[in-house]
C-alpha cells in the first residue's frame, strides 16, 4: 500500500466523520442533548486527526519521490532540495486546498477544546457550520481535485516546483495567507449561529473578539510576506502591483479591520449591530471569494492556478453562504435595532461609523477594480481591465482619510464631544502636521500630494503619541515611574494601546508607502567590463558575469562595485537562475542594499556573453519602513490577542456586598483619569 492510499481513505474517512459531526450537532441543538453536542465535540477531533493523517501521506508522498501520484510529479523532483519538496505540500491546487481543510480541521478542535468560554446555545451550530464547510472542502478534494491521485505509469522523476517558488518567501507566505482565508471561517460559524438561535447580543462579540483578532493578525503577515516576497523575487521594483489575487487577499482584511473597531461601538453602546453581522458574513465571503478567483482561472493573474471545472464548485458554493447568509440576516433584521442612537457624530462612535465607511469604501472599489474584465466582457463582450492609476487615484485619497480619522479618533470622548475640547486636544497633533509641512519644502519635497501624505501620517502619529504620554503623565502623578506607567498602560488596556501600536505601524508603513511610489527613481543602462553607471548618488561599477552550475540549476550573475558618495560599500551580484524543466522561465537573483531608510534595488534585464550587461537600478526612498510598520502591526495584534491575567482579592463580607470583587489596581484606572485629565467624560474602559 502506497502513502497516497492512506492519505485517500483518510480523506473518506473525513468525510464520513464530518457529515455525522454536523448531523449529530444538529440534532444535539435541536433535542438539548448533551450527549449529542458532546459527540459532536468528538466527532471534531477526529475529523482533525483524519486530516492531519491526510496531509502527513500526501508530505511522504513528496519526501520518498513517489512520482507515481500525479500531484507529486507535477510539483517536485530529484534535484529539489527537501524543504521545497516538502512545501511542494501546498504549491498546486490539490495540495493547497489540502492546507486549507487541514488549518481548518486544526482550528476547529482548537475551538472545540476551548469551548467552555462559549454560550453553550452557540457551541453546536458553530460545530455544524465548520463541518459544512470542511465537508464542501473534502467532496471536492475527494472527487475533482485530488492530491493522491495516480498515474498510469510513474515517470523516473519529476517536473518541478514553478520556479518562482523555489525561494525561502514559499516557506512562509502560501501557509500564512491560505491560513488567514481559513481562519475567517470561525467568526463566520459564530455569526451563523447567532443568527439560528437570535442571540445577537454583545455576548457573541465576545466570544469571537479572539479569533478575529487572530485572523486579522495571520492575513496581515501573509500580506506583508506576500509583498515581501514580491519585492525580492519579480525584479520590477516594487512590492505591490494591485493584482487581482493581491486584491482579493486584501479585501477580507478591510472588512475584518471594519469589523474588529465596530464592535467596540456595540459592546459599549448597543449600536451597529448590524454592521458587525454584516462585516463578519462578508469577510468568509470575501476569503471564499478569493479561493475561487485563484482557483478558477477566470481572471488573469501571475499567482492564478490554471482553469479547471474547480471554479465552478466554488463558484456554487459561494452563492450558496451569500443566500443562505441573507435569509438569516433579514429573518433576524428586527432583532438587530441598536439600542441607543447616536448622540453627536462629533463622538468616538460617530469616527468609528466614518472608519467603517471608508474601509467599505476601499473594499467595494478594489472588489469593483478586480471584476471589473468580467463585467466589461459580460456587457461589451471585449475584455477591459484596470492598473495601479485607478486604484491609486481611487484608494489613495481613501486611505489618507482613513489615518487621518484614525488620529482624530482617540482624542474623542464617547457620545459626544464639545469643540472646545476637541480643538485643545487636536493642538499638539495639529502643530506636528503644521511643522512638518513647512519643512519638508525646505528639505526639498515639492510633490503637494506627498507633503499631505506625511503632514497626515505627522498628525495621526503625533495624536498617538500625546495620548500615550497623558495616560503616562496621570499615573506618573499617582506614584509610578514614567516606564512602569507605560508598562501599566498596555498590561491593563490592551485592546486600546494594543490597537495604537498597530495604528502606529500603519502609519509608518504608510510613510513607506509614500516615500517608495513619488520618490521612487530608475535607470537602465548597458554596460561592459570596466564601465560605470550613476544614479541617485550611487556609483555601480560593472567588472563582467560569471557562469555557475549546480545539480538541477545553472546561473548567471553580474559583479558590480557600489560606491555611495565616494565611499566605498562593497559588492553585489544580481542575476538570474534557471532551473530543470523551466529554462524558458528564468527567475531573477535581485541585489537589495539597504542604505539607512534607502534601498538600492539592482536587477539584471539582459547580459551578452561575460562582459556585457543591462543593468536596471531602482532607488526606493523609505521602502524599509513598510516592512517594519507590518511587522509593528503584527505586534499591535499580538498584544490586543494576548489573554489579560487578572489579579483577583478576596473581600470582607462585611466591607461589600456578597460575592462581589474588585481588581487589584489603584480605583482609578489610566483610561478615567487620563479622560479627566483631558476634559473628556468618558467611562471607565475595561479590555477583557
Amino acid at each position: 500500500m502506497h502513502f497516497s492510499d492512506v492519505g485517500y481513505i483518510a480523506l473518506i474517512l473525513a468525510l464520513g466523520f464530518a457529515i455525522y459531526t454536523g448531523c449529530v450537532a444538529v440534532a444535539g441543538a435541536a433535542r438539548n442533548s448533551v450527549l449529542c453536542v458532546a459527540s459532536g465535540k468528538r466527532g471534531v477531533l477526529v475529523v482533525a486527526f483524519f486530516l492531519a493523517l491526510a496531509s502527513a501521506a500526501l508530505i511522504a508522498s513528496f519526501l520518498s519521490h513517489d512520482f507515481g501520484v500525479s500531484y507529486v510529479a507535477q510539483h517536485s523532483s530529484m534535484a529539489m532540495p527537501w524543504y521545497f519538496t516538502t512545501a511542494a505540500f501546498y504549491g498546486g491546487q490539490e495540495g493547497s486546498l489540502l492546507y486549507w481543510a487541514l488549518m481548518l480541521a486544526v482550528f476547529s478542535a482548537i475551538f472545540v477544546l476551548t469551548a467552555k468560554r462559549t454560550a453553550p446555545v452557540l457551541v453546536p451550530y458553530v460545530i455544524a457550520t465548520l463541518v459544512a464547510i470542511e465537508s464542501f472542502l473534502l467532496i471536492v478534494l475527494i472527487t475533482v481535485s485530488n492530491p493522491f491521485a495516480r498515474l498510469p505509469v510513474a515517470p523516473r522523476d519529476g517536473v518541478g516546483l514553478n520556479p518562482l517558488l523555489m525561494d525561502t518567501g514559499m516557506l512562509v507566505h502560501p501557509p500564512m495567507l491560505l491560513m488567514g482565508y481559513m481562519s475567517f471561517s470561525i467568526p463566520f460559524a459564530f455569526a451563523v449561529a447567532a443568527m439560528i438561535t437570535g442571540k445577537l447580543d454583545s455576548e457573541w462579540l465576545r466570544s469571537i473578539r479572539r479569533w478575529t483578532l487572530a485572523a486579522w493578525s495571520i492575513q496581515t503577515t501573509g500580506l506583508i510576506l506576500g509583498a515581501w516576497w514580491a519585492y525580492h523575487v519579480l525584479g520590477w521594483g516594487g512590492y505591490w502591483g494591485w493584482d487581482p489575487v493581491e486584491n482579493a487577499a486584501l479585501l477580507p482584511w478591510l472588512t475584518a479591520t471594519a469589523f474588529l473597531h465596530s464592535t467596540m461601538v456595540q459592546e459599549r453602546r448597543g449600536m451597529l449591530k448590524v454592521w458587525n453581522l454584516v462585516l463578519v458574513v462578508a469577510s468568509f465571503t470575501l476569503a471564499i471569494f478569493g479561493t475561487f478567483e485563484v482557483r478558477s482561472g477566470i481572471i488573469s493573474s501571475v499567482h492564478s492556478f490554471a482553469y479547471s471545472d474547480i471554479g465552478s464548485y466554488f463558484l456554487v458554493f459561494l452563492v450558496i453562504i451569500i443566500v443562505a447568509s441573507t435569509l438569516l440576516f433579514l429573518y433576524r433584521l428586527p432583532k438587530l435595532r441598536p439600542e441607543q442612537e447616536f448622540d453627536s457624530p462629533l463622538s468616538r462612535e460617530g469616527i468609528f461609523l466614518l472608519n467603517n465607511l471608508l474601509l467599505v469604501g476601499i473594499a467595494f472599489a478594489t472588489l469593483w477594480g478586480t471584476i471589473f474584465p468580467l463585467i466589461s466582457v459580460a456587457l461589451r463582450q471585449q475584455t477591459m481591465t484596470v492598473g495601479p492609476p485607478f486604484y491609486n487615484a481611487v484608494n489613495g485619497p481613501l486611505f489618507l482619510i482613513l489615518i487621518l480619522a484614525m488620529g482624530v479618533g482617540p482624542l474623542l470622548a464617547w457620545r459626544r464631544t464639545s469643540w472646545r475640547v476637541l480643538g485643545r486636544n487636536l493642538g499638539v497633533p495639529a502643530l506636528a502636521a503644521a511643522a512638518c509641512a513647512a519643512i519638508l519644502p525646505l528639505l526639498g519635497v515639492r510633490d503637494i500630494w506627498a507633503n499631505i501624505g506625511f503632514a497626515v501620517c505627522t498628525f495621526s502619529a503625533g495624536a498617538i503619541f500625546y495620548e500615550l504620554w497623558r495616560g503616562m503623565r496621570v499615573r506618573h502623578r499617582h506614584g509610578e515611574s514614567y516606564a512602569q506607567a507605560l508598562i501599566m498602560l498596555f498590561r491593563r488596556y490592551r485592546q486600546r494601546y494594543g490597537g495604537y501600536i498597530v495604528h502606529l505601524g500603519l502609519v509608518m508603513l504608510a510613510v513607506g508607502v509614500i516615500g517608495s511610489h513619488f520618490f521612487q527613481a530608475q535607470q537602465d543602462a548597458t554596460l561592459k567590463a570596466g564601465q560605470e553607471m550613476h544614479v541617485g548618488g550611487y556609483t555601480l561599477k560593472y567588472y563582467g558575469n560569471i557562469g555557475e552550475t549546480y545539480p538541477g540549476t545553472s546561473s548567471v550573475k553580474s559583479i558590480l562595485q557600489v560606491w555611495q558618495g565616494g565611499q566605498y560599500e562593497g559588492f553585489i551580484y544580481p542575476g538570474r537562475v534557471f532551473y530543470q524543466n523551466f529554462n524558458d522561465q528564468p527567475v531573477s537573483i535581485i541585489s537589495i542594499s539597504t542604505f539607512g531608510l534607502t534601498d538600492l534595488y539592482v536587477f539584471l534585464a539582459d547580459w551578452n556573453g561575460a562582459s556585457e550587461a543591462t543593468i536596471r537600478v531602482f532607488i526606493n526612498p523609505l521602502t524599509p519602513l513598510v516592512w517594519y510598520g507590518g511587522a509593528l502591526m503584527l505586534l499591535g495584534g499580538i498584544v490586543c490577542w494576548w489573554p489579560e491575567r487578572r489579579k483577583v482579592r478576596a473581600v470582607r463580607q462585611s466591607g461589600m456586598a456578597a460575592g462581589a470583587v474588585v481588581q487589584d489596581d489603584k480605583p482609578a484606572t489610566a483610561a478615567g483619569l487620563t479622560a479627566k485629565a483631558a476634559g473628556r467624560d468618558d467611562e471607565e474602559e475595561v479590555v477583557v
